[in-house]
């Protein structure tokens, strides 16, 4: 994580520090070299409470051959902490992998920018996954991560997107289908297609290859939460927070998960968790602004909803937030500008009709909101997903036609 990065890079923050962060009883330490094609690795295993070494080794290798020492390392911390695995986990340990350098870190710098979740950095991250592909077409992580890629890619008609991210999610699974990488984004295409069951087993798939796969923890757990089984998703995302307690995403996700479940407060808490680890990501902002919207704090939740509009570079996205605060502090004419300016966007690239539906609602206009939502189900548009457990669509509980729209999107009991 950056945070520990930049804290070691000082001498500021010790392994005992970062363990007691990360609430773990080892951590593993490491350096590198590489020299020409070929990269020497050392590692040790270090216990927290006493500060002793368990195990330590050096590994010299091809830099292709990368994988394989993190599986060797991997499966030599086994051994010393005589932690016994099933005879599957030790094959997959002792399988013999090799990646083209170049193109894994392509995919890694892909796999960062996409993480913030804005329509520029989705873009930075396009433009590297694509480059892993060119160096290496056959591999399988760029391929995912272009499928996350259309997944998030709100400014393409969905089943555009969603067409070209099944395309290359199947390009993945065929070159490996024991990725359990490949069965999240699978998981998370059949999701936003509304596929509940599909998306479902493609969740489930993907924990039982790697139950300690902690992202596929945090999206199960939105999945279940758009369903309104809140208890489940919170098991799932406090399973995700064990396993990566420092994750921006992650606790991002608790903040959201509360904020469907009205439990403004803990939403606070977890958003403000997010925010000490990374104060410039736009997502924590959004969410912390929603839940002061919830409390009634108008002036928190403009000012948050404003901090998130900026960083995300006026991302659509978060105008929801923004548009939806200035009502409840009295100045329509804002969100009215805002909506304005969606419909002008509309007309040069796609924008969600779920926004526009959800800022009319905030106005008071129901029929024009309505309107939007049924362009949304025509669509498939991928935010109507929300529509069970969103405060955005309270004011519309009440109609009749949102119970219609509901049971026509066919929500799993």
């Amino acid at each position: 994580h950056t945070r520990y990065w930049r804290d070691w890079s000082s001498d500021v923050c010790s392994s005992d520090l970062v363990g007691k962060e990360l609430r773990v009883d080892y951590i593993l330490e490491g350096s590198s070299w590489q020299i020409g094609d070929r990269v020497r690795i050392t590692a040790e295993l270090i216990h927290v409470n006493d500060q002793t070494q368990l195990w330590s080794s050096t590994y010299d290798r091809k830099v292709a051959d990368v994988l394989a020492v993190q599986n060797a390392v991997a499966l030599s911390i086994a051994e010393a902490l005589a932690v016994e695995l099933l005879p599957t986990e030790r094959d997959a340990l002792k399988k013999e992998l090799s990646v083209n350098p170049q193109a894994h870190e392509s995919y890694l710098r892909g796999r960062f920018h996409w993480s913030r979740l804005t329509g520029p950095e989705l873009e930075k991250a396009r433009e590297y996954f694509e480059e892993a592909i060119r160096i290496d077409p056959n591999y399988p992580p760029a391929y995912i991560g272009l499928a996350d890629y259309y997944r998030a890619k709100y400014s393409l008609p969905p089943k555009v997107a969603m067409a070209k991210g099944r395309e290359y999610v199947q390009k993945a699974l065929a070159l490996d289908n024991t990725l359990p990488e490949a069965h999240l984004a699978l998981a998370g295409i059949e999701y936003s297609n509304w596929n509940w069951l599909e998306a479902e087993q493609q969740f489930k798939w993907a924990l039982k290859l790697n139950p300690s796969y902690a992202e596929a923890h945090q999206s199960y757990s939105l999945f279940l939460s758009a369903l309104g089984r809140t208890t489940q998703a919170w098991d799932e995302i406090g399973i995700a927070q064990q396993l990566d307690p420092v994750s921006v995403p992650i606790n991002t996700s608790a903040g959201w998960i509360s904020y469907f479940a009205r439990n403004n407060d803990r939403a606070i808490e977890q958003c403000k968790k997010a925010l000490d680890i990374e104060p410039d990501a736009a997502n924590p902002h959004d969410c912390l602004g929603s839940a002061y919207l919830e409390k009634q704090m108008y002036a928190d939740a403009i000012r948050e909803c404003r901090i998130a509009m900026t960083l995300s570079e006026q991302d659509p996205d978060r105008a929801l937030c923004l548009g939806r605060a200035y009502v409840a502090a009295g100045e329509n004419g804002k969100t009215r500008e805002m909506l304005q300016d969606l419909q002008a966007a509309a007309r040069q690239t796609h924008v969600p009709p779920y926004f526009l539906g959800v800022l009319n609602a905030a106005l008071g206009e129901k029929d024009q909101a309505f309107a939007w939502l049924e362009e949304s189900y025509r669509e498939r548009d991928p935010y109507l997903k929300w529509i069970k457990v969103s405060p955005a669509v309270d004011s519309l509980r009440s109609d009749p036609r949102l119970k219609d729209l509901q049971q026509r999107l066919a929500f799993p009991r």
